[in-house]
């Protein structure tokens, strides 16, 4: 992985090209991110680092991440993640990692918590049709039919039913950094990017590019 950043999702809004094509994008206040820990081949087997966004209170997070944080010298933060970056070797605790890191025609992934719908039923959360409405149907939105009875008894694992409807960790592939305000720590990304406002974000180069 070439880069790496955490973030939070501010909204989204659209912005004109000398052309005048409008452009949708989505806000990103990327950094700053701080190096907490630097792990090795020598100590840990393999090359990452561990990034902090977001200072808070020591009060505001629990006593574990407070007592990881004062032992590498870091202030207070409530989000910690790790990356296996390219550059791992000759990053140092304290660094800061800030949105200058990307730039404009960069290509990203995007990985953040969807929005919550809370349970729904097969028709909202997967889509399928429903039965027909006249009186003598009695079968409107039900999930249809669970297996066979006999053979093998049970439901078939996979089967499609209601549920617990987002709420997942989702990424968006291959998107494109249209700006860069390396002052107020703003990435401008094309198109849309999981999670509501405010949400915590993490940007990464594409895989795919």
């Amino acid at each position: 992985m070439k880069k790496a950043i955490i973030g939070r999702k501010l909204g989204m809004t659209q912005i004109f090209t000398d052309k005048g094509q409008v452009i949708p994008v989505t806000v990103v206040e990327a950094g700053p991110c701080t190096v907490v820990q630097k792990k090795t081949e020598e100590t840990d087997g393999y090359c990452s680092v561990q990034l902090s966004f977001d200072e808070v209170q020591a009060s505001k997070i629990s006593k574990p991440e407070a007592g990881h944080l004062e032992k590498y010298g870091a202030a207070p933060a409530r989000v910690l993640r790790e990356f296996k970056l390219d550059d791992a070797m000759s990053m140092e605790p304290g660094q800061v990692v800030k949105a200058d890191t990307f730039e404009a025609g960069d290509k990203v992934d995007i990985s953040g918590k969807s929005k919550g719908k809370g349970y729904q039923g097969v028709i909202k959360r997967h889509g399928q049709h429903r039965g027909p409405m006249a009186h003598g149907s009695k079968y409107h939105r039900s999930p249809g039919s669970m297996g066979a009875s006999a053979y093998p008894s049970r439901v078939p694992k996979g089967k499609k039913l209601p549920g617990q409807m987002g709420n997942k960790n989702v990424t968006a592939l291959n998107l494109e950094v249209v700006d860069v305000d390396p002052d107020e720590n703003i990435l401008l990304i094309k198109g849309a990017v999981p999670g509501p406002r405010g949400s915590v974000v993490v940007v990464k180069s594409s895989v795919k590019s």
